[in-house]
C-alpha cells in the first residue's frame, strides 16, 4: 500500500473539517448574545412606574405642541421628514459577519481549484 493512499482520508478529514468550520464561524455570531435580561438591582416600584407614565404622556403632549408650532411657523407647508430627521437612529449594522464568510468562501474556494488542478496534473504525468 502506498503512502499517497493512506494520506487520502486524512486530507478528506480535514478538507471536511475546514469547510464545516468556515460554514459556521459567521452563524456563531447568531448565539453570541444573550436575548434574555437580567433583573437590575434598580428595579422600578409600582409609583416610580406610574410617575414614569405621567412624565411620559407629558413629553407626548409637549412634542405634539411643538410640532404643531413649528408647522405653524412654516407656513402650513407640512413637508415629510424622513430618516433620521424624523427621530430615527441611524442603522448599527455591523458586517463583520458577512465579510469572514466571504473571504472564507473565497478561500475554500481558491483551496478546491487549486486541488483539482493538481489532480488534473497528477493524472497527465502518469497516463
Amino acid at each position: 500500500m502506498s503512502r499517497r493512499l493512506t494520506l487520502r482520508p486524512l486530507r478528506i478529514a480535514v478538507l471536511t473539517g475546514v469547510a464545516a468550520g468556515a460554514l459556521l464561524v459567521p452563524a456563531t455570531a447568531a448565539f453570541a448574545t444573550d436575548p434574555t435580561p437580567t433583573p437590575g438591582a434598580t428595579d422600578s416600584t409600582p409609583a416610580d412606574k406610574e410617575a414614569l407614565a405621567k412624565k411620559k404622556a407629558e413629553d407626548a403632549r409637549t412634542l405634539k405642541a411643538r410640532k404643531a408650532a413649528e408647522a405653524q411657523k412654516a407656513g402650513g407647508k407640512d413637508y415629510p421628514r424622513g430618516g433620521v430627521a424624523a427621530g430615527e437612529a441611524p442603522a448599527q449594522d455591523d458586517n463583520t459577519g458577512t465579510l469572514i464568510g466571504s473571504a472564507t468562501g473565497a478561500l475554500l474556494l481558491a483551496g478546491a481549484g487549486t486541488y483539482v488542478l493538481r489532480r488534473r496534473t497528477t493524472a497527465r504525468r502518469e497516463s
